[in-house]
């Protein structure tokens, strides 16, 4: 996702708040639902969703499909080191691994953390090894998630 502007960041009046903390707590509620919930116009309520949509500030929709649903269980964090003059080959190969769900830049001993799934352990391993062999990677670590223990929130953020 690319970075929020911040001027929208900066413009998240009380009306936003009360949206999004509708939404971070029914993230599929219809749109009518949530203005007639909120007391608010349908038009209000949509205008302010596409802003902030376009200003980049919303998730996408994708990320409410579980990796478990598609048959993915396993999750890990691998990190790695690359390098530097290589980092942007390490990227474009990584984006072609359909089983890399995030790829954060680090500040650290590594440069980059990759969120994995993958079906099994045999998989992970296969993954491991097609991450190593991408242009510009030097070593890699993976860490088993074994259980999500605070979910993604965002609601807790959006006090008055």
């Amino acid at each position: 996702m690319a970075n929020a502007d911040p001027r929208a960041l900066q413009n998240f009046d009380g009306t936003d708040k009360a949206v999004f903390r509708a939404l971070d707590d029914d993230p599929r509620v219809p749109v009518l639902f949530l203005a007639q919930r909120l007391g608010l116009a349908r038009g209000t309520v949509q205008a302010r969703l596409e802003r902030k949509m376009a200003a980049n500030c919303l998730r996408p929709n994708s990320t409410r499909i579980t990796p478990d649903s598609l048959g993915l269980p396993i999750s890990a964090l691998v990190t790695a080191e690359v390098e530097q003059s290589s980092l942007a080959a390490a990227v474009e190969a990584l984006s072609g691994i359909p089983e890399i769900i995030e790829v954060y830049g680090m500040a650290g001993e590594a440069d980059l953390a990759i969120r994995v799934v993958a079906k099994d352990t045999e998989d992970l391993f296969r993954l491991g090894q097609q991450i190593t062999d991408c242009a510009g990677i030097r070593r890699t670590t993976t860490s088993l998630l074994l259980k999500k223990l605070v979910p993604y929130r965002i609601s807790q953020l959006l006090h008055d």
